[in-house]
């Protein structure tokens, strides 16, 4: 338990993330006020709240005076979110509207930084999610007992090299290759969809690399990958993984390492000086 009680502000999307990081804050002793969205949010989430409220997506103004009277000190985001409907304007209050359309990239990085812009202008820091449970964040080095072969590591620091210069242009998180051929690029589809489809497309013996882009922000956007990863690279018939260490968190870990070792598929916590070497 801290020395200090928090009134953290967590803003829940899908999946069990959000959950977590509610066990996290609430084992710390701080006290949680959650905010849902009707269609987006685990419910699981509820029980740990001290205030719980749903609202409609896309209405920042709510949200926002929902955080400041319930004396919200920091805000944290978990959890999944349907990008493209939250960018439909037909959700949109006019805060929200102002915030995504003075953007002139639309990318990820850019719209969730003028996010946390605006909560921290109403004197409420975005804080990282692993602030709360550092034990999600990926380790570096090889996770797997199979090492990447040759070809593999070639791929590797190819990918890694191509991701962060995408990443730059606030362009996807994750790269399908194989022999030095890119089949996939993430877009809006997401993490696994892009798999499925690059594995489709470069055959069995893809390598999958996921990284964290400059600039993004690492308060609220680090990559994430869990079990469904791995089943869509087995399923594909893909055969390493890269992931960028302490940049990206890990969900599931020990089932999906386990996993990956009935499949054949090797696994990497990356770093720039590995991907160098």
């Amino acid at each position: 338990m801290g020395d200090t009680t928090t009134t953290i502000g967590l803003i829940a999307g899908g999946r069990q993330f959000p959950v977590m990081v509610a066990e996290g804050v609430k084992a710390r002793g701080h006290r949680l006020v959650v905010a849902g969205f009707t269609g987006h949010t685990n419910e699981d989430v509820v029980p740990h709240a001290d205030v719980w409220q749903e609202l409609k997506l896309g209405k920042l103004g709510k949200l926002i005076a929902y955080f400041k009277q319930n004396g919200v000190e920091k805000v944290i985001m978990a959890g999944t979110i349907n990008k493209p409907k939250i960018m439909d304007v037909r959700h949109l209050d006019m805060r929200a509207i102002k915030l995504v359309f003075k953007q002139k990239n639309k990318g990820d990085s850019a719209i969730l930084g003028a996010l946390a812009s605006e909560f921290e202008r109403e004197g409420m820091a975005v804080v990282p999610a692993h602030e709360y449970l550092p034990e999600l964040l990926t380790p570096e080095g090889v996770l797997t007992g199979r090492e990447p072969d040759e070809r593999e590591w070639e791929d590797l620091r190819f990918a890694w090299k191509f991701a962060k210069q995408l990443g730059e242009m606030d362009i996807g998180q994750c790269l399908v290759i194989r022999e030095g051929i890119v089949a996939a690029v993430e877009a809006l589809e997401g993490t696994d969809a892009a798999i499925r489809r690059g594995c489709e497309l470069g055959g069995k013996g893809c390598v999958v690399v996921k990284v964290f882009k400059p600039g993004q922000q690492e308060q609220i956007d680090l990559p994430s990958l869990g079990m469904d990863t791995i089943r869509a690279m087995a399923e594909g018939g893909a055969t390493c993984l890269g992931v960028e260490a302490g940049k990206s968190l890990f969900f599931d870990r020990d089932a999906a390492l386990a996993f990956a070792e009935k499949s054949g598929i090797s696994i990497v916590g990356l770093t720039g000086r590995l991907a160098d070497s």
